[in-house]
């Protein structure tokens, strides 16, 4: 997992997941200490802050979603914390529900009960604590992509599918650089290149989904898992098209530019909008708006990553 995600001590997990276990190295009243490890995911679910999400755990067996870990609320930041007691290995986690506030619009919208937002982790020690796991269309879009790769959603292509989405993006590391959220006034200063393309990337998404009259944003995030599950962004979810569900869209096909110049017009149109409150401007977006408009929509090959972040 890397030296970016904090592996809390015993005492900090009792008191972030507020788990009533019998001791941390001693305990009192002639109580034995417990021997189960005890260990947690903590993190943020970002399409816009999503609150009142119900984000849960799964066990990654055999490449594919398995048992459930453990289940936890999103709060009005879209913050999380669950216990996953010792289990170790991949994680799968996977968002329903909630609501948060559309970049595009202004308004708060429902994330729909067909859409969820996931994220993979390659892997989970027994016990650790893994502390600012983002949740987002970006690790939804991955997930979706290892999912399909020759043995599922394993270590290495859990990987290779985060590299690949972060890579497209200029983002880096996606689950662990936070989104700027575009909408707060003077977000933009001091965050990171990385946190800037990220945040105004999932704002892009939003104001595409307008751009091209679908309802709810969520649902663009769910066209936009399907189109990149084959490995390229260009509105094939492999021999068929990929469908925009819901409201006066009634399945209609998603752009085949969708992923590349729309998601690059979407962005700059965003840039120049009122909604963009950041103080981020066209000259610091420039390179991932060129990018886009550029692209063919191939996820770049694992250690292909061109002017990566």
């Amino acid at each position: 997992m890397g030296d970016r995600w904090k592996s809390w001590k015993c005492a900090a997990s009792l008191l972030a997941l507020g788990l009533a276990l019998g001791g941390c190295g001693g305990g009192g009243g002639g109580s034995a200490p417990s021997s189960s490890l005890q260990g947690g995911i903590a993190g943020t679910a970002t399409k816009g802050p999503v609150a009142g999400g119900t984000m849960t755990a799964y066990a990654i067996e055999s490449g594919a979603m398995g048992r459930t870990l453990g289940s936890a609320a999103t709060d009005a930041q879209g913050n999380f914390s669950m216990a996953i007691a010792s289990f170790s290995g991949p994680v799968m986690l996977r968002m329903t529900g909630g609501h948060f506030i559309d970049e595009a619009t202004g308004n708060d919208v429902p994330v729909q009960a067909a859409d969820a937002m996931t994220a993979i982790i390659p892997s989970v020690a027994a016990g650790s604590m893994l502390s600012g796991i983002q949740v987002t269309p970006l690790t939804s879009m991955a997930q979706a992509m290892a999912q399909r790769m020759s043995g599922g959603m394993s270590a290495a292509n859990i990987a290779s599918a985060n590299g690949a989405v972060g890579c497209y993006f200029m983002v880096g590391d996606i689950l662990d650089v936070h989104p700027m959220n575009p909408l707060l006034p003077a977000s933009g200063n001091p965050p990171s290149a990385e946190a800037r393309n990220y945040g105004l990337t999932l704002a892009a998404m939003s104001q595409l989904a307008t751009s091209l009259g679908m309802p709810f944003a969520s649902g663009m995030v769910t066209a936009m898992m399907d189109d990149v599950s084959d490995g390229r962004l260009d509105g094939m979810m492999g021999n068929g098209a990929v469908m925009m569900g819901g409201g006066m869209m009634g399945g209609s096909p998603l752009p085949s530019f969708g992923g590349t110049s729309g998601m690059s017009n979407a962005m700059a149109q965003f840039v120049r909008s009122p909604g963009n409150r950041s103080g981020v401007t066209m000259q610091d977006m420039q390179a991932l708006i060129n990018r886009l408009m550029v692209s063919t929509g191939e996820m770049p090959a694992p250690g292909s990553c061109p002017n990566a972040p």
